[in-house]
């Protein structure tokens, strides 16, 4: 295969642009880093009514999009992503010109979203007839880009994109994509069994039944995702298409979370050679807080969505969740940051107003988010299922050693401490129970209190860890070159 590659990135989200997790993040810095490879890529994404088109450039003449019904006439806007990668804006305001990305809020979706995404797909197809550039890959990421696969197997078969293979990257599984069957009617397509599950369109397994390969964000979760308890129901199909799946971890843009040169905590940076300011960092932390400031009790951080997923039933559900013993009988500080499920926020808050060890902000703030990462000792994600994760990665380079659930991407990069050895990179455990969690904490606490040697060893060990996006660019890459060869073959 030739060494630079056309790649068309199609994705409902991409930072700065608009972000509701991980994803964006992920599309926007494998975009940067493939390009510094060498490859032509580009991102296209809606442009929803949160992105200011004044800043962007207007690509002239509109864009026929052909739907099932009828045919759209969108504009086309243009941005450079740090200067470096093309990025396209599909602007059609009848169904992207509203606040939020897939509904409302976090727990609604917009009942339109089935032709809001068609939308995308296709348009896809035409903008590329528009640049007259035509990719070798199109890499679609998750449900909201999954009809591209069909479309080239079916209506861009032959022609324009009679070359062009498809790559399609399950960001988390519990996110399909699923319509009525007559929400068919806004593809053009005839309904196959490869668009039904269970009698309703399913984006995302559209997308696993004919794309030409498939990724996922950690090896391991390739290998949960095939099982009856994370496969979300379409475990058959991807056990079927085992050898067509490829699991590659995340990398993380360390531009942006390192504690050497990140902003956020200037001008209190340090390293692994010179760790004083993290101390300055934690007393900051807890001053903001408003917790007591000491360096003589360990402090936990959490950054994370509220919502059953992260673990949060079995850390704060009432009557259930251990959060509240932790800060009554183990001597400990908690701080956490996040937004979610309404329940959550409110007893987070109901907690905070009676627990003085604990301080939780029901909010997103990306200043803060870097100093709990910097401030904090141990970052504790308890999660049911993490495809990737990114916050234990985050936390490993700032030397905030990470509690986690042995679980997809945690799994892959968090090594569990070794009392007697001292060697690790954070404290793991399996079962997720309100005193699980508890006795991990008590554990990595105890080790704070009495194996002070121990953990300086593994925050030393953790800030050497290289989770970088250049050996998952490499991975990527073979992966282009394999789909590429299914379909030109």
């Amino acid at each position: 295969m030739s060494e630079s590659r056309k790649i068309l990135m199609v994705s409902s989200e991409a930072v700065p642009y608009a972000k509701t997790g991980g994803l964006a993040d992920m599309v926007s810095a494998l975009a940067l880093h493939l390009r510094e490879s060498g490859d032509d890529v580009r991102i296209v994404i809606p442009r929803y009514y949160s992105i200011d088109k004044s800043k962007l450039e207007k690509i002239n003449g509109p864009l026929g999009v052909p739907t099932g019904t009828d045919e759209k006439w969108t504009a086309v806007y243009k941005d450079m992503l740090k200067g470096k990668v093309p990025i396209y804006f599909i602007d059609y305001d009848q169904l992207y010109g509203r606040a939020g990305i897939y509904g409302p809020s976090g727990s609604e979706s917009f009942e339109d979203n089935a032709e809001r995404f068609n939308l995308l797909s296709r348009a896809s197809f035409q903008l590329c007839r528009m640049l007259g550039w035509y990719p070798d890959v199109m890499h679609c990421h998750d449900w909201s880009a999954g009809l591209i696969p069909i479309y080239l197997n079916t209506t861009e078969f032959a022609g324009d994109f009679s070359q062009t293979a498809s790559v399609f990257t399950i960001h988390n599984i519990g996110y399909q994509g699923v319509f009525p069957a007559e929400e068919t009617i806004h593809t053009g397509l005839v309904e196959t069994a490869a668009m039904l599950h269970k009698d309703n369109m399913n984006f995302l397994k559209c997308a696993i039944d004919q794309s030409h390969v498939i990724t996922t964000v950690s090896p391991t979760y390739a290998k949960e995702i095939q099982t009856e308890q994370y496969g979300e129901g379409l475990e058959h199909l991807l056990d079927y298409r085992k050898y067509d799946l490829y699991g590659i971890l995340n990398g993380v843009d360390y531009n942006d979370w390192n504690p050497e040169t990140d902003p956020f905590i200037a001008p209190d940076n340090y390293s692994k050679e010179d760790m004083a300011n993290k101390k300055k960092l934690k007393a900051l932390l807890q001053e903001e807080a408003g917790l007591e400031v000491t360096d003589k009790k360990p402090l936990i951080g959490i950054v994370s969505r509220l919502a059953d997923q992260k673990g949060f039933r079995e850390l704060c559900e009432p009557f259930y969740g251990c959060l509240a013993s932790l800060c009554r009988y183990i001597d400990l500080q908690f701080v956490i940051l996040g937004t979610g499920e309404k329940w959550c926020e409110e007893e987070l808050s109901r907690l905070n107003s009676t627990l003085p060890n604990l301080h939780a902000w029901t909010e997103f703030d990306n200043r803060k988010a870097h100093l709990i990462e910097a401030g904090s000792d141990f970052f504790l994600m308890p999660s049911r299922y993490e495809p990737c994760g990114l916050n234990q990665l985050y936390s490993l380079k700032y030397g905030t050693l990470p509690i986690v659930r042995m679980t997809g991407g945690l799994a892959d990069t968090v090594e569990n401490y070794n009392q007697q050895t001292g060697n690790g990179t954070g404290f793991t455990f399996y079962d997720l129970t309100p005193e699980a969690i508890y006795n991990v904490v008590g554990w990595a606490v105890w080790a704070w209190y009495n194996k002070k040697d121990h953990i300086e060893k593994m925050r030393q060990k953790a800030m050497s860890r290289d989770f970088s996006w250049n050996e998952p660019v490499k991975e990527y890459r073979k992966v282009y070159d394999i789909a590429m060869t299914k379909r030109r073959s």
